[in-house]
């Protein structure tokens, strides 16, 4: 795909891409620019769009469940070092 630099700087993105990315008029998109020369395009999202895309447990959990999943971790992670 092709798009030419208009005198002002601009450029249109061609319609597969935006309908790719999910772009309509208006949006926003970012540039990131890597260290071998490519540019990656990005649409620039709010961060409400991220509401719901982590489902929440079917109940809630307890303090103290929370404290036994992080002890059994650690134990775990403290196990894993003692085998190297």
């Amino acid at each position: 795909m092709d798009s030419a630099i208009t005198s002002k700087g601009q450029a249109t993105i061609p319609k597969a891409v935006r309908d790719h990315l999910g772009l309509r008029p208006g949006d926003r998109v970012k540039f990131f620019v890597h260290h071998d020369g490519s540019v990656v395009l990005l649409p620039k999202r709010p961060v409400a769009s991220l509401r719901g895309i982590i489902k929440r447990p079917p109940r809630p959990v307890t303090l103290e469940a929370m404290e036994d999943a992080v002890n059994a971790g650690a134990a775990a992670g403290a196990s894993r070092r003692k085998r190297r």
